[in-house]
C-alpha cells in the first residue's frame, strides 16, 4: 500500500472523492509521523493503482504534500 500524505484536510477530503468516483480503493487514515505534513490525515491506496492516482493528482490539481511508499522503518517519496 502507497500514502499520499496533505497539507490540508480540505485537499485531503477532495482526494477521497475523486478517488472514489474512480473507483479506487482507499482508506483514510492518520498520517505517519515519520511524514511531515501539515495535515493529519493521508489516503493509503494499492501500488497498482499509482499510475491512475498520479493522473488524477495531475489532471485535478490536487495539492499534495506527496506520495510515499514504506522502506523498512522509513517512507520514501515517489516521485509524480
Amino acid at each position: 500500500m502507497l500514502v499520499m500524505a496533505f497539507d490540508s484536510t480540505q485537499q485531503a477530503l477532495r482526494a477521497e472523492m475523486l478517488l472514489d468516483y474512480a473507483d479506487i480503493e482507499n482508506d483514510m487514515r492518520p498520517t505517519p509521523k515519520e511524514i511531515t505534513a501539515g495535515c493529519a490525515l493521508s489516503l493509503e491506496f494499492p501500488e497498482e493503482s499509482l499510475d491512475e492516482v498520479k493522473k488524477i493528482v495531475i489532471e485535478e490539481q490536487l495539492e499534495i504534500r506527496g506520495i510515499y511508499y514504506k522502506d523498512g522503518d522509513q517512507y520514501v517519496t515517489i516521485n509524480i
